[in-house]
C-alpha cells in the first residue's frame, strides 16, 4: 500500500508528538547492553489475532539472506515505520533507522525518502528536506518525496511551498495525494471550506482504507475549525469505524471528545493506550477531569516519560509538554516557555492553540505574539483561536 500522504509526520507529531519517549515509566539509570545481538529484551505487546511478528519475522529473514539488496531493506524499515505510527512506539522508529544505517551503498530514492521520513520523526526537518530533494534530484517524478516536502512545509506554515507540491503531485497524475495535501494548504491558509471540499473530493476517489482512514480524520478535523460539531463527529466515526490502529486519529478524536466535554467517553477509548505518550496524556486529561484515582499515577508517568526525554536530550515532544505543564500540573509560565520553543519550529493550528492557552493562562499575552502574526497572515478561520487570540475574522 502506498504511504498515505501527511499520515505519518502529523502521527508522529502527536506521539510527542509521537515524541522519542520511553514506553513505560522509567527512572534515569544506566543503559544496558546486551550480550549478544539474539538476547530478547522486551516483548512487544500483540493481538491474539495480531500477524505483525510472522511479517516481521519473513521480512528480516529476507533481509538477512541478501543485507544489502535495497528493496529489502525498504520493505522491512518501512514495516517498522508504520508500526510507529499505528502503535505510538518510537522504538520502532530505531529499528527503522538502524536497518536503514547498514546499508552501505549510495542510497536510492526509496531509501533518500525513507531516511527522510525518520528524520523529520525526530523534527530534524532540514535534513529531511535534503534527503527529499536528493531524491527527487535522482527521479524527479518520485511522488512519495513531493507528498512529504509538503507536509513539512505546511507543519512550517511555508503554504506557498507546499502549493508547489501539491502541484507537483498534481502533474503526476497523483490525484488522491494532490487532493489531500492541496486541502490542508487551503484549510490552513483561510480556505476552510474550499478545503474542506477538496478533502471531500479526494475522500471520493480513495478506496484505500489507510488513505481514507487519514483523509476522515482530517475531515473531522476541519469540521471542527468551521464549528460543524456533528459533521465532525461523523467523520471521526467512520474514520474509527475502519478498524485500524492509528495513533494520530485517536489522538485528535479524543481531542474532539474532550473539547465536546465527553471526558468518560476517551477513558473508554485509550484505556489500552497507556504505551503511546500523546494517548496517555489525553487519558489523564480525562481522567483529572473525572476526578478518577488513576489521573495521579498516569501523571507521574507522563512527568518521569518527560523528564527521561529530557535528560537523553529529546526535544521532540515539547507541544505535548506544554500541554501537560498547563493542563495537568497547572504551571502555566513553564507551559509558556515549552510552547514557545515548540512554535518556533512547528506551527499547526494545534501549536498555535496551546501557545495562546499558555499565553492567556500565565497572562502574558506578548508571549504568544508568533502565534498571533500567524492567524493574522494566513487568515486560518477557526474561531476558537481567533477568539482565544482577540484576532478580528
Amino acid at each position: 500500500m502506498e504511504i498515505v500522504w501527511l499520515t505519518a509526520l502529523f502521527r508522529t507529531r502527536v506521539c510527542t508528538g509521537l515524541a522519542i519517549c520511553l514506553v513505560a515509566s522509567v527512572a534515569v539509570s544506566a543503559p544496558y547492553t546486551p550480550h549478544s545481538d539474539t538476547e530478547v529484551l522486551e516483548k512487544l505487546p500483540t493481538r491474539p489475532t495480531d500477524t505483525t511478528a510472522r511479517e516481521l519475522t519473513a521480512l528480516r529473514a529476507a533481509l538477512a539472506q541478501a543485507p544489502q539488496d535495497a528493496q529489502r531493506v525498504n520493505d522491512l524499515a518501512r514495516r517498522y515505520f508504520a508500526l510507529a505510527n499505528a502503535r505510538g512506539d518510537p522504538r520502532y522508529v530505531g529499528y527503522a533507522e538502524a536497518v536503514v544505517g547498514r546499508y552501505t551503498g549510495p542510497l536510492p530514492p526509496e531509501l533518500l525518502t525513507l531516511r527522510g521520513m525518520l528524520r523529520q520523526y525526530r523534527h530534524d526537518f532540514a535534513g529531511a528536506l535534503q534527503d527529499f530533494a536528493t531524491a527527487l534530484q535522482q527521479d524527479p517524478d518520485y511522488a512519495v518525496a513531493h507528498a512529504w516536502r509538503g507536509a513539512i512545509f505546511l507543519v512550517q506554515a511555508d503554504y506557498p511551498a507546499a502549493r508547489l507540491e501539491c502541484e507537483a503531485l498534481q502533474k503526476l497524475g497523483r490525484d488522491t495525494l494532490a487532493g489531500g495535501c492541496l486541502g490542508l494548504a487551503q484549510a490552513y491558509g483561510g480556505q476552510l471550506e474550499a478545503g474542506y471540499a477538496t478533502l471531500l473530493s479526494a475522500l471520493r476517489q480513495s478506496n484505500d482504507a489507510g488513505n481514507r482512514l487519514w483523509l476522515l480524520t482530517r475531515l473531522g478535523e476541519v469540521a471542527a475549525w468551521q464549528g460543524q460539531t456533528a459533521k465532525a463527529r461523523t467523520h471521526y466515526q467512520e474514520a474509527m469505524a475502519l478498524g485500524l490502529d492509528d495513533v494520530y486519529l485517536l489522538a485528535a478524536w479524543t481531542d474532539f471528545l474532550l473539547d465536546t466535554g465527553q471526558p468518560a467517553d476517551v477513558v473508554k477509548l485509550l484505556a489500552t493506550w497507556e504505551s503511546a505518550d500523546s494517548l496517555l496524556l489525553r487519558l489523564a486529561e480525562a481522567e483529572a477531569a473525572l476526578q478518577r484515582p488513576s489521573a495521579a499515577r498516569h501523571q507521574a508517568m507522563l512527568r518521569d516519560r518527560f523528564a527521561a526525554a529530557r535528560a537523553r536530550g529529546d526535544t521532540t515532544h515539547r507541544a505535548e509538554e506544554a500541554r501537560f505543564e498547563l493542563r495537568l500540573r497547572k504551571d502555566p509560565r513553564t507551559a509558556l516557555r515549552l510552547a514557545q520553543e515548540n512554535y518556533a519550529i512547528q506551527r499547526e493550528p494545534r501549536d498555535a492553540r496551546i501557545l495562546l492557552e499558555a499565553a492567556t493562562a500565565a497572562k502574558a499575552p506578548a508571549g504568544a505574539q508568533a502565534a498571533r502574526d500567524w492567524l493574522t497572515r494566513s487568515g486560518f478561520e477557526d474561531m476558537r483561536l481567533r477568539r482565544l487570540a482577540e484576532v478580528a475574522p
